[in-house]
């Protein structure tokens, strides 16, 4: 199978396709390598890719239609399906810079779904990234896919929402069998610079305070990357199939299943690091939410999967990668 991975270079792109490409794939990855954080830490996750036999790469926006078009007609007679990691990501981003959410997650999406129903023949499984930003400003936890998400808070999550809803228009109207998932704070090695465990990681190392917003009232299903990755490819594996007044589109919730207070988070990274944190509590911040916990029994009855890594085991080889990484870039 040949699979088409957007976002190769992003942090849960890159851990996909050295997945695919472990169990003998060949990957297709294509992404713009923008700066929203640090495109040096891009570069090396693509210099471990291209490390890997049967892995290409091309540069290139989802945004660009007409481009997008041309790499698909090159490449029809390849791909078998396609894992939709591009986006623009960052709930706090979306207020200072909505247009590029737009473009990267609305208008990128629709690129992405107009490429699979006229230029790849040989499709049977569109997977695509959403967020558990979708469920807003619920207060029923645990989330489940079966809840209503129409209070979103942020436009990052609106943009995502969007996207499951353009899904579910393009399998009821042209039966391209897609399936959404509802990532939920994932971490791990390789990680995203702006997510909260990696700044914080940076500050407690150098010796710099953290932020802890809503005085530290937060909990948050933070997800291993490892099992994040094994419930993309169990998804990617069970196409879903069209039934009587159901297309062949289904969501599912990628999440530990065990929120986590913040605080205590804090607790196991600074053991983890091995140095103690000085701390500076603040309000709650716009588009924020004060807790995600993942309702998992669909996606473990549908795909057969459960996490399996708790913060206290996944947050040190985290903090291994952390100093190994950092260590590389200061002696070059």
């Amino acid at each position: 199978m040949s699979v088409l991975v957007t976002g190769a270079a992003g942090f849960v792109g890159m851990h996909v396709c050295k997945a695919l490409l472990a169990r003998g794939e060949a990957v297709l990855g294509i992404d713009n390598l923008n700066a929203y954080y640090d495109p040096a830490l891009k570069q090396a996750r693509l210099a471990e890719l291209e490390r890997e036999r049967g892995f290409r790469f091309t540069r290139l926006d989802i945004a660009e239609a007409e481009a997008m078009a041309a790499f698909a007609r090159e490449h029809a007679g390849e791909i078998d399906a396609v894992v939709h990691l591009a986006a623009q990501a960052g709930v706090r981003w979306s207020i200072e810079r909505p247009f590029e959410y737009v473009r990267s997650n609305l208008e990128g999406h629709m690129v992405v779904l107009e490429t699979c129903r006229h230029h790849l023949p040989r499709l049977r499984h569109l997977v695509y990234a959403s967020s558990s930003s979708v469920y807003g400003a619920n207060e029923k936890v645990p989330f489940s896919i079966e809840d209503p998400v129409d209070k979103p808070v942020s436009l990052y999550a609106a943009t995502k929402r969007a996207d499951e809803i353009l899904s579910q228009v393009y399998a009821h109207l042209y039966r391209i069998p897609q399936t959404g998932l509802r990532f939920f704070t994932v971490y791990g090695p390789w990680g995203r610079p702006d997510m909260a465990y990696y700044a914080f990681t940076d500050a407690i190392v150098a010796g710099r305070p953290i932020t802890l917003f809503n005085e530290g009232r937060m909990r948050r299903d933070f997800t291993w990357i490892g099992d994040v990755v094994e419930g993309v490819l169990a998804a990617l594996d069970r196409p879903p199939s069209a039934e009587p007044g159901r297309p062949p589109h289904r969501l599912y919730n990628l999440g530990n299943h065990e929120p986590v207070e913040l605080r205590r988070f804090v607790a196991v990274l600074e053991e983890a690091i091995g140095k103690k944190a000085e701390i500076r509590l603040a309000p709650m911040q716009p588009g924020d939410v004060v807790e995600t916990f993942a309702d998992i029994e669909a996606t473990t009855r549908d795909l057969g999967w459960r996490p399996t890594t708790p913060i206290e085991e996944g947050l040190p080889r985290f903090v291994a990668w952390h100093r190994a990484y950092h260590a590389m870039r200061a002696s070059t």
